[in-house]
């Protein structure tokens, strides 16, 4: 079964984005290899403001050759046709997704949507890179919800940059 994987950038404030999804305190570091990161996924699963952001960057870039799904009760697939969109009943919809033959799943953005992915017990992973940097405030890597514990350690690891790589697995049923 592929596994989903919330893996996302946080400010050491426990922020994915700034206010406005700013997205410009990330730290760049040369050490991480994301040509190996992304062979790892054929999917990427996220939001609709993450895929307007995604958009906004233009055609080719890391994503390009992954399959693209966005959950959003707003877009339509007539206007995205190189894209998967899920408009209802996400849960099982990601479910089959998962079900189905293929590599890892990035869940790639938005915290709502991997609360209620969460939620639903369907993430296997949350793999942070915790950015040296403090926004005072912006969208939380997790909103408000049910405590999960039992989370394990699996791998972590500083970088020269001062980033620290984390990665959790979920226990099933943790939720």
């Amino acid at each position: 079964m592929r596994r989903l994987r919330y893996n996302v950038a946080m400010s050491l404030d426990g922020f994915i984005a700034g206010h406005k999804g700013e997205y410009d305190w990330i730290v760049e570091d040369r050490t991480i290899d994301f040509e190996a990161l992304f062979r790892e996924f054929d999917t990427l699963l996220m939001g609709r403001k993450t895929f307007e952001i995604l958009r906004s960057q233009g055609p080719g870039g890391p994503s390009a050759g992954m399959n693209i799904v966005v959950v959003s009760s707003t877009l339509r697939s007539a206007d995205h046709p190189d894209v998967t969109i899920i408009g209802q009943d996400v849960v099982r919809a990601v479910a089959t997704m998962k079900a189905s033959p293929g590599r890892d799943i990035w869940l790639f953005g938005g915290g709502m949507l991997f609360r209620s992915l969460l939620d639903a017990r369907l993430v296997d992973t949350v793999e942070v890179a915790v950015m040296p940097v403090l926004l005072g405030g912006g969208i939380p890597l997790l909103p408000s919800g049910q405590r999960v514990a039992g989370l394990r350690l699996v791998s972590s690891k500083a970088l020269p940059s001062g980033i620290v790589m984390l990665a959790y697995e979920l226990p099933k049923g943790s939720v």
